[in-house]
Formats: C-alpha cells, structure tokens, sequence
C-alpha cells in the first residue's frame, strides 16, 4: 500500500493543500475569516444554488429516464443486446468536452433544432441537463441493471401469487431490494454532475457557472486565489460527504441481498407491454444518445461547400493560429499520453485493490474511500497545483511531459480500483497458500493464480483508464503545453474562437475522439462479463 499512498499524496494531496494554503494563508497565519467574506457574496451563492439543484435536477431526470433501461437490460433478452449496451455506455467515457460540442450542435445557434425549427437552447438549464442524462445514463444502467439481474424473480412471483398487483409487488418487493443500487447510482450520478465541468463551460455561457467552472474562473481569470481556494474546501466537503454516503449503499448492495444467476432471469419480451417497454427504451437510446453523436458526425463533414472532408483536412494545418502546431497533432499526443497514464493506473490501481483485498479495517474502508476523491474534487485544483507545487528539484516536472499523464492518471485509478477489487475479492486465497506451500515466490504465486484469474479484469480496467485518461479536461487544460496540447484541450480552444473553419475543426476533433472512445468500449464488451466486473 506504500506506493499508492506515495502517489496520491505526493500528486493528490500536496497540490489540493497547496493551492488551499495560498489562498487562506497570509504571512504565515490561516485567515478563516475569508470563508465567510466568500460564501457571502451574492454571486457565489447563486453559484453554489445552481450547481445544488441542477445537480439534484439532473440526477432525479437520470433517475427517471434511465430506470427503464436498466429493467430492460436487466430481464430482457434480445438481439443485438451487447451492442446496445456498448452504445449506451460510449457516452460515460466520452470527454465532458465531446459532449458539450454534440449538445451544441444539436440545440446550440444554427445546431439542428435551430435550424429546423428554429428551437435553440444553448444557454438554458435544459440543454445542461439533457446533456448530463446523456452522459450518466449509462452509470444508472449499469448500476442498477447489474443488481436487478441477479434478483431471485420468484420472490415478486410470490407477492402476486399472495394477491398482490404488479405495481404493489415491485414497489413492495422489488424497489426495496433496489434500493442500496439505485441509492449508489444517484450518488454518482449526483457526484458528476455537482462537479460538472466542461458540459457546462460549453453549454452555460457566462449566465450559468458550477463549482468547477467558478474555480477555473477565478484561477484562471481573475487571479483570485483566496476565492478559489474556499470554493475548493466547499466543493471538498459536498464530495467528501457523497462519498461517505455512497459507500455506505455499496457495502448495503454487497451484503444484505440474496442473489441467483443472472442467466436465469433473463427471458425473450412477452406481450404487448413488454415490447412497447423495449420500444420505448429504443427510442431513448436513438433520441438522448445517437441523435447527439449523429449531428456531432454530420457538423464534421457539413462544409461551407457541402459535404466533405475540409474541415478534416485543415487539421493538419496552424495557419488557424489557435496553437503552435498542427491540430492534428493533438491526437497523437492524447494517445500516448493517455497510454502512459493508463499504465501508471494499473499500477498505482493495481497495488491499492491487491492491498485492500487483503486488509480488513475502518483505516483500509477510508482508503478505499480516498481513492474515489479525484473523480470529485476539482481537477482544476489539481492541475494548478501542479504547477506551484512541482517545481522544484527532485520534482521539478512543469516543463515535462510525464505531468500530463500523471494528471490523467488520477482520473483512471478508482475506475481500476472498482473494477479490480471484487474480482481480487473472489480469488480463493486457498490457491495463493497453496502455491506458497509448494515453494512459489509471492510473485510467482501471483503471476500463476492471480493473473490467470483477473486477467480480463485487469483489460477492462485498462480500457477504462484509458478512455478517461484520454478525455480528462479539467487538469490538462492547465498544464498541456501550447505546443503539445491534448484532445480535450484542442476542441476547447477551437470553440472558443469565432469562425466556421474553427466551429467545424472541433466538430471533426471531436467525432475523432468518440470515435476512438467508441472502439475501445467495444472492445471492453468483448472482454466484459456480468461476473468479472465491478462497479464501472
């Protein structure tokens, strides 16, 4: 457990603290005082109310939109199943920034509905929150549906055997069973979108500001640390507290079920209702998820002379003026950064599960919680931390390369971490002993027993870490050098300057990165199996 500690406080820790410290120290003594100067001023707290709401908004619309989804994949079989799964997750590990572009494009000024008929909304509350259902939809899905399937069906069976109806025997039978699932899936659900970052910069303007895009505001903008660094500690204990709470309902969803083969409740749509169940969820799918991504893909080839590869092809050009190098080049650099990371994930992810698997204890559970922080502090924090904290020998990295990946790194190890631990868990450790009795090394016992074991975990594990690896925004855009930007960072800027040319180099940006991210979620399908996973 000693090199993961090391990381996460050398590159978590110490730069969160410090950006903390620079705002609320001044000579050498910790004003406090700032904290309610902050907290009172009128346009923070319209801040801190929209970030609230809209985060409980978009979770309870989640909720609502996605609960059916999760019944469908849970009980029904059907063609073309695993691609439909696949689809519905591409969203979850597409960039914040790719989503925000296929939201602006559908309802944003001269988007689809704008040009049809003449709906726009840009710089509402609805576009944000369509594109946050968009983007968790999946984590609901998943969440749910995989407890859902391993629900004994004899036992709601029974209640309408006893003279129950099928709404009285679900809400009294089923949706308690559901609820530590879906109690689990609403928090994280609740937890992205209180710390949305990019679908709001793109989709909010500057009427609409959350937590993480006010932090980046005052760091960035104005320069006003003190400010910062309490929106910091704010956001820290609101996330803190999720994560407490969430958990909680996982350990509840782990121990307190009696579950049975998914196979075996899993049956073909009987009757009319279950198949305008099934056609309703189509329907969402192709409207919430293929719609977006579908005008994201026509934007990218609608050029100012009709369809074509341009706006493609004036990537590999910076005549734009917008960076120091080809645009094109971005997305080599979002891939081998993003390898990077994913390696430093494994290990770093790898280790930290290995250790959980084997300690027990308070002090092991609040490590475990510890390493879900970077999914909800500001990463923004993060990445200015890097900067005033790596800076002196014999860490001295602001002008290397290794900062970015260490930086999306931080993103991709609680996704190992989850998907790792209950596969670790389930190994029998009767095998390790064995292996030991027989004079294996502890390596060697653990190449021969665990890896055999949790190797197709260990590439799901990879594929996610590199898909978050390659979108992460709020970090990189601090530290990604001008002449070596990401993907991420690259769509932004395009977007932030006026012209066409521009607007379509981010669509086609954008199109590659889903593309990408697309391909390696269905990959991951191939290897995922409802066994060898965990909570991603």
């Amino acid at each position: 457990m000693a090199l993961p500690v090391a990381f996460f406080a050398v590159f978590f820790a110490v730069p969160v603290a410090a950006i903390v410290a620079r705002g609320l120290k001044v000579d050498g003594s910790w004003q406090f005082g700032r904290i309610g100067e902050v907290l009172g001023q009128s346009d923070i707290q319209q801040v801190l109310w929209f970030t609230t709401w809209q985060a409980l908004a978009s979770t309870g619309l989640t909720l609502l939109i996605a609960l059916p989804g999760a019944y469908v994949f849970a009980r029904f079989d059907f063609r073309g199943k695993q691609v439909l799964r696949a689809v519905v997750t591409v969203p979850f590990v597409l960039p914040t920034v790719v989503v925000g572009t296929a939201f602006l494009a559908l309802v944003g000024r001269g988007g689809l509905l704008d040009e049809l008929w003449g709906v726009r909304l840009d710089t509402t509350v609805w576009a944000i929150l369509l594109a946050h259902v968009f983007f968790n939809y999946a984590v609901v899905v998943r969440t749910v549906g995989g407890l859902w399937s391993q629900l004994d069906p004899r036992q709601e069976e029974a209640a309408r055997t006893l003279g129950a109806s099928r709404t009285r025997a679900w809400w009294s039978v089923t949706l308690p069973a559901l609820a530590p699932a879906v109690a689990a899936a609403a928090l994280m659900v609740f937890l992205f979108t209180f710390t949305s970052f990019g679908v709001v910069q793109i989709l909010g303007g500057p009427a609409y500001s959350t937590l993480e895009v006010e932090i980046y505001r005052q760091t960035a903008q104005l320069l006003d640390l003190p400010t910062a660094a309490v929106l910091t500690i704010v956001q820290f204990a609101a996330v803190g507290g999720v994560l407490a709470v969430h958990a909680w309902a996982v350990r509840r969803r782990e121990s307190a079920l009696k579950l049975v083969d998914s196979a075996a409740a899993v049956r073909r749509p009987r009757g009319a209702g279950q198949w305008s169940l099934l056609g309703f969820v189509l329907l969402t799918v192709a409207l919430l998820i293929l719609l977006p991504l579908g005008v994201l893909v026509q934007r990218s080839f609608d050029g100012p002379d009709g369809y074509g590869f341009l706006y493609y092809e004036t990537l590999r050009s910076a005549d734009g003026g917008a960076f120091l190098v080809p645009v094109v080049d971005a997305i080599g650099n979002s891939l081998r950064y993003a390898v990077v990371a994913t390696a430093i994930a494994l290990v770093i992810g790898g280790l930290a599960a290995a250790a959980l698997t084997r300690r027990a204890g308070r002090l092991v559970r609040g490590f475990d919680a510890l390493l879900m922080l970077p999914l909800g502090v500001s990463a923004v924090t993060v990445g200015f931390g890097f900067l005033i904290t790596l800076d002196e020998p014999p860490l001295d990295l602001r002008s290397s390369w290794i900062l970015v990946p260490l930086a999306q790194a931080l993103v991709g190890v609680p996704f190992v971490v989850r998907t790792m631990l209950p596969v670790l868990r389930a190994v029998d450790g009767r095998l390790r002993e064995a292996a030991a009795v027989l004079g294996a090394s502890p390596w060697r016992a653990w190449r021969e027993v665990d890896l055999p074991l949790v190797r197709r975990a260990l590439l799901i594990a990879a594929g996610f870490a590199f898909a978050v690896s390659l979108g992460e925004f709020g970090a990189t855009v601090f530290i990604a050098r001008p002449d070596n930007p990401t993907l991420p960072v690259a769509v932004a800027r395009l977007l932030g300057r006026a012209g066409d040319l521009n607007y379509g180099q981010a669509m086609a940006l954008s199109t590659i990165l889903m593309v990408v991210c697309a391909v390696a979620l269905l990959l991951l399908e191939q290897l995922r199996t409802e066994r060898t996973t965990g909570e991603f």
